[in-house]
């Protein structure tokens, strides 16, 4: 459920940069999304289609991208990225991990039509 109220915030954003720019429309959407973020993208594909209609926003694409998980282990210092879940260190078994990129979640642009 935590994906309406992410929909509503794209929403918003891209709507007052789009006014800010004397656009009459934004047509393209590009979201990036960390594979460790929870944000699920065909719940904001969802929302984003009820919620646009009847804003500058209508009918505008959403792309998205998922960046992967990045970690550092504390211990020896390697980087390694993960596939899934997280997981120790792939060097020297350690716990002590912490992630680099993967869990963020941004709108990067927008595009539109003047």
């Amino acid at each position: 459920m935590h994906e309406l109220a992410i929909t509503e915030s794209i929403l918003n954003i891209a709507t007052k940069h789009a006014l800010q720019e004397n656009a009459n429309h934004v047509t393209d959407i590009y979201i990036v999304i960390g594979q460790l973020s929870s944000v699920v993208d065909d719940s904001v594909q969802f929302y984003w289609d009820m919620i646009s209609q009847e804003s500058i926003c209508s009918n505008s694409k959403l792309h998205f991208e998922r960046i992967p998980a990045r970690l550092v282990c504390q211990d020896c210092r390697t980087n390694f990225t993960i596939e899934g879940e997280l997981t120790f260190c792939p060097n020297c078994q350690s716990s002590k991990v912490k992630v680099i990129s993967g869990d963020e979640f941004h709108l990067d642009s927008i595009e539109i039509i003047k």
